[in-house]
Formats: structure tokens, sequence, C-alpha cells
């Protein structure tokens, strides 16, 4: 994810995160670089870690509202089914109370994508 500080230079950090009803929802403690970035300035960019099969999505992310226990139940199923063996295991409430992590929510405007460049290059607008 690549957003941008406040005196203008880009700052890229890695994210994980789960695709669910249309928009990338990830962790983001308050205290991280991109996330005090994304609070001034929400616009920012995803690209996966391949340049042979790319996929670049640029959009708006920030903190959002814990989700509640459904929502929350469908994204903590998901993180755990990409991310345990990897140690990250979020219950349904870990962006619940005052103590809990927070949320992010990356919503995509538009994307690039190629797996057999310059054979396949697909743009995309999404509504919203």
């Amino acid at each position: 994810m690549t957003t941008v500080r406040s005196d203008g230079p880009p700052h890229v950090v890695p994210r994980w995160g789960v695709w669910l009803d249309s928009s990338l929802h990830y962790d983001g403690a308050p205290a991280t670089v991109h996330v005090r970035n994304l609070r001034k300035n929400t616009a920012c960019t995803l690209h996966l870690e391949n340049g042979a099969q790319a996929v670049i999505v640029e959009g708006r992310s920030g903190p959002v509202d814990p989700p509640g226990p459904e929502l929350g139940g469908r994204i903590s199923e998901e993180l755990c089914r990409k991310y345990s063996s990897s140690g990250y295991s979020p219950g349904p409430d870990s962006w619940e109370g005052p103590d809990a992590g927070e949320l992010c929510r990356f919503i995509p405007a538009k994307a690039l994508a190629w797996f057999d460049f310059p054979n396949d290059m697909s743009r995309f607008r999404f509504d919203g």
C-alpha cells in the first residue's frame, strides 16, 4: 500500500487484508505511518508484489467504525483462513472496545492489471 506523507513523499507498506463487500478490510494501528497519512489524505494505491503478474488498484482508505459481530465475524474468518498459518488469527471482536485494534477499509476506484504484458492489459473503473 502506498500513501502520501503530509510533507509530500510517498510511504509504502505491505498489508494483509481480505476482500469482502467490494472493499479490502485490514488492520491499521492508529500510530502507524500509513494510518496517520490516511487521516490527512485518504488517497492510496495497492499493488501486488509481483511485477510480471500485476494488479494495481487506486482508491481511498482509512479507519472505520468497529464492524460489529456479523461483519467482524466474516472478516475474522477470512483473515484466519488466509493468515493463521503465519500466526495471525484475529477474533470476531478484535476491533471492538477501547483497547481493540483498528480496522481500516480500502474502497477501490480504478485498477490496472496484466498477467501476460502487453497482451492482456486491462483497466477497470469501479462504481461508487
